[in-house]
């Protein structure tokens, strides 16, 4: 991939802030059509990068492009950005913040259908959710090329999730690259590309099927699974509840057999594939985050 293909670049990136280093020598790329999953913990480096991407942060070390270019006002201007902070006026209505946008722009579309119903609602007082959506609906305001989206679902609701993953798509089937970060494995799942960070660093980067690769998890299937996870719990092994008496456990199946049988459970145990899910927590959680 060269410089010339991606709409957003790092190449060696570092950024220090006194004696700590929140991004570490980070290679990515966002290319046009594309919607590209950025995961971690938190504290993991995302936002940081994101920051250094749009020239809102400027390197330790190594370098940043926007648009081939070193960022600039002109760059951002072809940017949709959606921060954490949603970077909306409170103290506005809906349609105050979209007339502010549009006019900067140089935007005269009307404002969306998806948040006409809320035009006259002073920003501040919205729900978080909503407020996000109207955020959303602002981002795309001037048709952008490139947008960048730090959490935006985060406290939407389902029917409003599936709204913006739709318009996120669209955006991208329209050519805009796209740069999400979630913490929802389930919305990952709609990228074509996913970048998992951990502290400061990308370990690992591929499709859903790449991050997964061959790795397993227990599965435990017993009439007392609610004893079994309290049992595997204190034991210090990550354990999900998968329907009534199915548990997936992080781990060997020696090591939960033998935990089992500590606690006196008769269950059935056997390894099967991973989903996107546990593999995240496999990475993030192991060594250097491996």
């Amino acid at each position: 991939m060269t410089p010339v293909d991606a709409l957003a670049e790092s190449a060696a990136v570092w950024r220090r802030f006194g004696s700590h280093a929140a991004v570490r020598a980070v290679d990515l790329a966002v290319t046009a059509g594309e919607v590209v999953g950025l995961l971690g913990a938190n504290g993991a480096g995302k936002t940081t990068l994101i920051r250094l991407l749009l020239g809102l942060l400027q390197p330790s070390q190594g370098s940043v492009r926007l648009f081939g270019a070193p960022p600039s006002v002109a760059g951002r201007r072809r940017v949709g950005y959606v921060p954490q902070t949603l970077g909306l006026y409170d103290d506005l209505t809906v349609a105050e913040n979209w007339s502010f946008t549009a006019s900067a722009f140089g935007v005269r579309d009307a404002l969306p259908a998806s948040v006409a119903d809320v035009r006259h609602e002073l920003v501040g007082a919205l729900p978080l959710g909503t407020q996000r959506e109207v955020a959303f609906a602002v981002a795309l305001a001037h048709h952008p090329e490139l947008l960048v989206l730090d959490e935006p679902t985060s406290g939407v609701g389902p029917l409003g999730r599936a709204r913006l993953w739709e318009e996120i798509r669209e955006a991208a089937d329209h050519g805009a690259g796209v740069l999400v970060t979630t913490h929802n494995m389930e919305e990952a799942q709609e990228c074509d590309r996913l970048v998992v960070m951990a502290d400061g660093r990308v370990v690992v980067g591929g499709t859903v099927t790449d991050i997964i690769g061959g790795r397993e998890v227990a599965e435990v299937r017993s009439a007392d699974w609610a004893r079994a996870f309290s049992v595997l719990d204190a034991h210090g092994l990550e354990v999900q509840v998968h329907g009534q008496g199915v548990l997936r456990v992080t781990g060997q199946a020696a090591d939960v057999r033998t935990a089992l049988a500590a606690g006196g459970i008769d269950a059935d145990v056997r390894m099967v594939g991973a989903n996107l899910e546990e593999a995240f927590v496999a990475i993030v959680s192991g060594p250097a985050g491996a």
